[in-house]
């Protein structure tokens, strides 16, 4: 058990009470017993309760990330192994994402009440993202547990923009365990093949979080024209094209991208679908001035707000590339317009499509809300982890 405190501010505590599992330092009135960074710490209410037992991190605004909230609950190694071997389970005896060429997320940080910890499956390989300082101080005992539970030929850690100057890390993308291959590892989702390379790319090689989109995508395609705005490797377009999309065009930015979305039309034999590297913005203005129109875009930019200081310009890059694949949809066509940043809230993604509608003089059906796959879980107590929002549109 934690020797250290950290006592709340009066009238701070209730979301924690609430199982919110972050505390930041403003919500912080003393600190007492001198833990170190990654230490197990107990958080109490400014009354002397008992609230939470979470891991301390001097060196980010996230000073403490909860855990437990059962005072006579450790975080040991069997705490962290029960919750580890609790994600696993969901995946794989309760959404049956597990097996041969399958790829999905193992491990979803706070959704799994693991803040800090993120691991995906590509066949038998494991991606490892640790962006807390707490989870990187066991990274070893993570590695055991993944070891035991899901027999990985390898595992590779990936790292994320920006998260050493966050908390305090110095990590770096490496092999962890195992082997890990030098080609692509091929994957397959609903009879579609891609290619996912392990050390490359965003995120962890895939959007694992867009394949319930993805599907959706493929109902609606059959006869259209499709665009696929920021296509990174095809995921949306080679759906598309094997749900017999009348044409399939895909435009990203990042050459590695497109080359391993020529890749992925060779593995399915998609002859006929077209990918270019271009400024996506640029080439859908290029596309209107040209006269150009489509029966289906879909919109899945990168997150354009990473901070509280750039939701004004975000919403700005959103309302423009919306705008864009407005004008470029003939009548009937269908929008699906995704953000993944979890500072731009659903609302304001509607807001802006209400103010295009005017502007465009197009009528705009919402006909679908969407956001992450199930195996990206939502924690009731921590919304947070609800980040990725998908709106599918009919444009009359």
């Amino acid at each position: 058990m934690s020797s250290a405190r950290v006592v709340l501010l009066p009238r701070r505590a209730r979301p924690f009470y609430n199982r919110h599992p972050w505390v930041f330092a403003g919500a912080i009135a003393s600190v007492d017993g001198n833990p170190a960074d990654g230490d197990e710490v107990d958080v109490y209410s400014n009354a002397g309760k008992f609230v939470a037992r979470g891991l301390y991190n001097s060196r980010s605004k996230i000073r403490v990330r909860l855990y437990c909230w059962l005072p006579e609950t450790a975080l040991d190694d069997e705490f962290f192994r029960r919750r580890i071997e609790a994600a696993v389970r969901l995946r794989t005896h309760i959404l049956g994402l597990s097996g041969s060429r399958r790829a999905c997320r193992l491990v979803f940080s706070e959704g799994d009440g693991l803040s800090g910890l993120v691991v995906d499956q590509y066949d038998r390989w494991l991606t490892l993202q640790l962006t807390s300082l707490g989870m990187a101080k066991r990274q070893a005992m993570i590695l055991n547990v993944l070891q035991e539970g899901t027999r990985p030929e390898g595992i590779y850690l990936r790292t994320e923009r920006g998260i050493g100057r966050l908390e305090g890390l110095e990590l770096h993308d490496g092999r962890l365990w195992g082997t890990v291959p030098d080609l692509p590892v091929i994957i397959e989702e609903d009879g579609v093949q891609f290619a996912v390379n392990l050390t490359e790319g965003q995120k962890t090689g895939f959007y694992l979080d867009q394949r319930d989109n993805r599907r959706l995508v493929a109902k609606l395609a059959a006869g259209r024209r499709v665009l696929d705005a920021f296509c990174y490797t095809g995921g949306f377009s080679l759906h598309a094209a094997q749900a017999g999309a009348r044409s399939v065009l895909g435009v990203d930015i990042s050459e590695a991208a497109i080359a391993l979305f020529r890749e992925n039309c060779r593995l399915n034999g998609f002859a006929d679908v077209s990918f270019l590297r271009e400024d996506v913005f640029a080439h859908l203005q290029h596309l209107q001035e040209s006269g150009d129109r489509f029966g289906l875009v879909v919109l899945d930019p990168p997150k354009f707000a990473r901070t509280r200081d750039s939701i004004d310009d975000a919403l700005r890059g959103y309302r423009r590339i919306q705008s864009l694949a407005i004008r470029l949809l003939e009548p009937d066509g269908i929008l699906v317009t995704c953000c993944c940043s979890g500072l731009i809230t659903m609302d304001m993604l509607v807001a802006i499509l209400a103010q295009l509608a005017v502007e465009e003089k197009r009528e705009i059906q919402i006909i679908d809300r969407r956001g992450q796959a199930a195996d990206h879980p939502i924690a009731a107590n921590c919304l947070e982890s609800s980040y990725l929002k998908c709106l599918v549109c009919r444009v009359i």
